[in-house]
């Protein structure tokens, strides 16, 4: 029989909905029934493209004797973590801090109060790995739940006091000035880290690192340093080279298994492949190098062909396995590939790395002997030639019985890669691009914007829920303020204005930044409030870019000391431990920067006006914001553009810094200078 799982709407949670665990989702049912038969909680936390979440679930949640168990000592409650943010930041900091480490599965054990005092991640069925078995654990945990109770209460209050400290220490660090000195420091420590060899950070296994390398891209801008730019153009052309790159169909996985990005882990995720999108999309702006563009290109196709929903959100992810075994989808024989293209093949083979007895690493994967993960090793040149032969190859692999898809919208991530597509839509001229930015825009403010103002975390099949969360609100913001100064539509810069005004009212701590969850949020045992970004910028980092861009377009000095104030608390982590902090260097780069906000009056499609435009969009240009009326319309919601008149008929450009405003200008040469002029 289904249990209660089957009426939820996540398909992580559905996947569990036949276990023989009498699994519920989290919410007072659980809870109330833990409190009421004195029972612990097992709380096992994760995601659909999860693969080890996969492999736990067929060893032990598909097990009738560990369900029994279960059933009997605990309250079991599944959780989708991409559905509950808050829930997922809370208990992993308490297994980091148990064990050291983190990742999904999570498992965690909690008092009936919630309060973690157990957990881990991976327990395998039989012992090994230097783990116990699973059953071992749910046995030692009930007998202590049973004879050591008090012993594991005092624990539980001890965790949540130091993960509660945790949140709030960075925050309350100091009150310093911005300083230049944070940026260089945390270069210089970026540098030290850095894998010269195969580029990107750390050994085996080996991230993206979208913020970090987009910090590096201004760093080059501002300074002109080459170490910063061969850092990222290294890193982009080895991923983009590598296996971790699926080389049919565009889209980057989630991370490699090895040091030389050969080997992913094949999960797609729609965060990465928004920011890594941008980032390539920035790296051809700052070098001109047609590779990063295409592959920026490819990506953004990808999302569109894969990842679109009808309504106009995207999907948030894509699984590592299909048939039961990770990446079999995405892996070829070299027979497979003679099959298909027949005398391209040799050519083919030789420039995407596939040998007859295929990579020796991949065979370690679930036995996948004599097979090859695509990886280019050829010229450059060679790509292009070879484009006909991708796309043979392409077409005979959706003849294979794809990946899973998680077709949940998560409005943060959704955010995201509204700006991915609405920056490409201008950069590159693409109109495509912009409807596809416009469409998903519409569909968040629609769908995903609750009467009140105020935001929906997720929708699926027409049904939103969850509160928003702060990474809702401030990731939303900074597409909504790229899809402005593509269309210049007014609508995007007034919702991401009142967005950030129900930031502040709702989601603000009392020394500084924001917390993760509103002030009229369920009850938890901490308000979480997450510094440190991760695989995506933490709503912290990234409210602190947005209100410092928002500042120059609404005139609002307020929005800047909110931003400078994190900032300056935030100097010591930035330069200690700048790998885990890309977003908040962005944004301090951003401060420091003295942006141009630029303010243009003229008809949007005339001549003079697009002379202008082209000078705002050729080349990298991260320190500016820009915003337009034509004359005569009626006056601006944009306080940036009242009271700006043209001068004799011509396009006209009004260049702000620090809220003072150098006197207009007409035409690209005169804009150009005034962009260039230091403060």
């Amino acid at each position: 029989m289904p249990n209660r799982l089957a009426h939820e709407s996540s398909p992580y949670l559905l996947q569990h909905a036949e276990n023989p665990v009498d699994w519920y989702p989290w919410g007072e049912e659980a809870l109330r029934k833990a409190q009421a038969e004195d029972k612990p909680i097992f709380l096992s936390i994760g995601y659909s493209a999860c693969h080890w979440c996969h492999v736990m679930a067929h060893e032990s949640f598909e097990d009738e004797q560990v369900a029994a168990i279960l059933n009997e000592h605990f309250v079991s409650i599944k959780v989708d973590r991409e559905e509950r943010p808050d829930l997922d930041r809370i208990y992993m900091s308490a297994v980091q801090a148990m064990t050291g480490r983190g990742g999904w599965p999570m498992s965690v054990f909690l008092t009936p109060e919630g309060r973690p005092f157990y957990g881990g991640t991976y327990f395998p069925s039989t012992r090994g790995y230097g783990l116990p078995s699973f059953s071992d654990v749910l046995r030692a945990v009930a007998d202590g739940w049973r004879n050591r109770r008090q012993e594991l209460m005092e624990s539980g209050r001890q965790l949540a006091e130091v993960i509660e400290q945790q949140s709030s220490l960075a925050a309350s660090a100091g009150h310093l000035e911005l300083q230049p000195e944070t940026l260089s420091a945390a270069f210089e420590n970026i540098w030290r880290s850095f894998d010269r060899a195969h580029g990107g950070w750390g050994q085996a296994p080996k991230f993206p690192q979208p913020m970090i390398l987009e910090f590096l891209l201004r760093t080059h801008h501002n300074t002109g340093d080459e170490l910063a730019l061969r850092m990222v153009t290294q890193t982009l052309e080895a991923m983009a080279r590598g296996g971790v790159y699926d080389q049919l169909g565009g889209g980057f996985h989630r991370y490699s298994v090895d040091e030389r990005w050969l080997v992913p882990h094949f999960e797609k995720m729609l965060y990465d492949n928004a920011q890594l999108a941008r980032l390539y999309l920035h790296a051809w702006q700052a070098t001109g190098n047609p590779f990063f563009r295409t592959i920026a290109e490819e990506v953004l196709d990808y999302v569109v062909r894969e990842m679109t929903d009808a309504a106009g959100g995207f999907y948030s992810t894509q699984d590592a396995d299909s048939e039961g075994q990770e990446g079999r989808f995405f892996l070829w024989t070299a027979d497979e590939i003679r099959a298909v293209l027949d005398a391209e093949a040799d050519a083919f083979m030789a420039a995407y790395g596939v040998s007859e007895r295929g990579d020796a690493s991949v065979g370690s994967i679930h036995g996948f002997e004599g097979q090859n993960i695509l990886h280019f090793v050829g010229h450059l040149g060679q790509r292009e030639e070879l484009a006909a032969a991708r796309r043979k190859l392409f077409a005979a692999r959706q003849e294979r019985v794809p990946p899973g898809r998680d077709n949940k919208v998560l409005t943060s991530w959704n955010g995201l890669m509204l700006a991915a597509f609405a920056e490409a839509a201008r950069a590159l001229g693409r109109a495509d691009y912009r409807q596809v930015a416009e469409r998903n825009a519409d569909f968040l403010l629609r769908q995903l914007r609750q009467e009140n103002g105020r935001l929906w975390h997720s929708w699926k099949e027409g049904e939103a829920r969850f509160n928003g969360y702060l990474e809702d609100t401030t990731h939303l913001i900074e597409g909504l303020l790229e899809l402005y100064q593509t269309t210049f539509e007014p609508r995007g810069y007034v919702a991401a204005r009142e967005l950030a005004e129900e930031m502040i009212e709702h989601f603000s701590a009392t020394d500084g930044g924001f917390f993760d969850t509103s002030d009229d949020h369920e009850t938890l045992i901490l308000r979480p409030r997450e510094l440190q970004d991760n695989a995506m910028p933490s709503g912290n980092s990234m409210a602190a870019l947005v209100l410092l861009r928002l500042a120059g377009l609404a005139g609002e000095p307020r929005y800047v000391e909110l931003a400078q104030r994190s900032l300056a608390a935030m100097q010591p982590m930035l330069a200690r431990y700048p790998l885990g902090f890309g977003q908040w260097l962005t944004a301090l780069d951003y401060a420091l920067a003295h942006p141009r906000e630029v303010a243009i009056v003229g008809h949007p499609q005339a001549a003079d006006t697009q002379a202008l435009l082209e000078v705002l969009r050729r080349g990298y240009r991260p320190h500016q914001i820009v915003a337009l009326r034509a004359p005569g319309a009626e006056p601006s919601a944009i306080p940036l553009l009242r009271d700006r008149r043209q001068i004799e008929g011509q396009a006209t450009a009004y260049v702000c810094v620090d809220f003072t405003c150098r006197p207009p200008v007409t035409g690209p040469a005169a804009l150009r200078a005034h962009l260039e002029k230091e403060t």
